[in-house]
């Protein structure tokens, strides 16, 4: 299947899909933990102005056709669509939020992927191990440096290239529901 077609495709709505590099195609429902993350995200990123551009999987061209639709992205003021997308040299910031399924892609693919493609800074977002985790000085092969911060420990202040500062409150980070007693 080519990336054109796969990219025109619509999907169930409520299902997050994968693409791997062999071919397949994953495709698993989105949890309300993912959701909730990202929509808290969206609400933080008000912040930057009501038109800041600010997208949630959206998809951005990357080169190799390694397009990615990351769960929050912020885009520089001057970002401009080249066709219907944009570029990945217009990221500013991309944040994915870990889900059961998706943690060795949010953890080791993106990681490697987005510094390899110089994205500045690489949010992973993960309510399971309730912690987010900083990547900045993109390299080859991933990141130089990674912080990690616990949820419930207030505002992570994040500046971004373009002067402006990205504030995450990690106190209304969403936590998963408890797992049913089965006793």
């Amino acid at each position: 299947m080519s990336v054109d077609v796969i990219t025109h495709t619509e999907f169930p709505a409520g299902y997050v899909v994968f693409f791997g590099a062999d071919g397949k195609i994953i495709m698993t429902p989105q949890s309300e933990e993912h959701s909730s993350t990202i929509r808290s995200m969206q609400i933080d990123s008000l912040a930057l102005g009501r038109h800041a551009k600010v997208t949630s999987d959206v998809y951005i061209d990357f080169p190799a056709d390694e397009n990615s639709a990351p769960d929050l992205a912020i885009l520089r003021e001057d970002a401009r669509k080249e066709g219907k997308r944009y570029s990945f040299e217009d990221v500013l910031l991309i944040s994915e939020v870990v889900s059961t399924s998706s943690a060795r892609k949010d953890y080791d693919d993106c990681t490697a992927k987005y510094g390899r493609y110089g994205i500045p800074i690489y949010l992973i977002v993960d309510p399971y191990a309730r912690e987010v985790v900083l990547h900045t000085e993109p390299t080859y092969s991933g990141y130089s440096t990674a912080h990690t911060r616990a949820y419930g420990t207030g505002k992570l202040p994040i500046p971004l290239a373009d002067g402006r500062t990205f504030t995450l409150d990690l106190d209304e980070l969403p936590l998963p529901d408890p797992a049913p007693d089965t006793h």
